[in-house]
């Protein structure tokens, strides 16, 4: 059975019950990975009630959305009528979510790489319908909250996604505008490490959905950097 379909038939129990349901607490947090630990339902659940809470911010769940949510954290074809009641029921029943994204913070606060992939899912599934609300972006800053993520993290992360605040190429690298270029320079190495699709897909083991996301990241890191060095006269000046 998979995990979607091992969901499936504990959702009741998962969304509305303060214990957690089918948590593998046995492994190694600190794994140099990005894709949660096998078989943990409780990091399954929590992401089908961040998207499913998330669509209900504003007050409608849209085709868009759910759409959104379908394929950002899609599973294998055979598990997608499993995935979609567990999203129905999560949707209908919104208590409790926070503890869920509080638990897998801190389970997995060693691979932040995997809960920013939770978070740009997230941001995915906000913008699916053409337009952010306040409420939205409020819930996703409640997220990253729980995720223990700096401000600068949050920042670099909306504006990966919906642009920087007021066209700021500095925000997407999450470095002040008084960094010394050094600081900057090594700030973009880091997240392109970090983020480069072949690093996320390959070397972190994230799953293979995550793809298309952490090409949109790269591309306005990189867009991000060219601007600052423009901006500092670093035209013909190599790295």
């Amino acid at each position: 059975m998979s995990i979607w379909s091992q969901l499936s038939s504990l959702s009741r129990r998962a969304f509305e019950d303060d214990a957690a349901p089918g948590t593998n607490t046995g492994t190694d947090v600190g794994a140099a990975k990005c894709g949660p630990d096998p078989n943990d339902l409780e990091f399954t659940a929590a992401v089908v009630g961040l998207g499913a809470k998330l669509a209900k911010v504003d007050g409608l769940v849209t085709i868009d959305e759910v759409a959104a949510f379908s394929r950002v954290f899609r599973s294998t074809p055979g598990d997608e009528p499993a995935m979609r009641r567990v999203f129905d029921i999560a949707r209908q029943t919104v208590r409790g979510y926070e503890s869920y994204a509080r638990r897998i913070g801190k389970r997995y606060r060693d691979r932040p790489c995997l809960l920013e992939g939770v978070l740009d899912g997230l941001f995915q599934i906000a913008v699916s319908d053409g337009a952010v609300t306040a409420d939205e972006l409020a819930y996703l800053k409640s997220v990253s909250d729980l995720f223990e993520f700096s401000d600068d993290t949050f920042r670099r992360i909306k504006a990966a996604h919906l642009g920087p605040d007021a066209d700021d190429p500095y925000a997407v690298l999450g470095v002040s505008h008084e960094a010394p270029f050094e600081e900057i320079r090594a700030a973009y190495r880091r997240l392109m490490m970090e983020n480069h699709p072949d690093t996320v897909i390959g070397a972190k083991s994230a799953p293979r959905e995550y793809e298309p996301v952490a090409h949109e990241k790269s591309a306005a890191i990189t867009t991000a950097y060219a601007r600052i060095r423009a901006d500092r006269g670093f035209l013909t000046r190599a790295d």
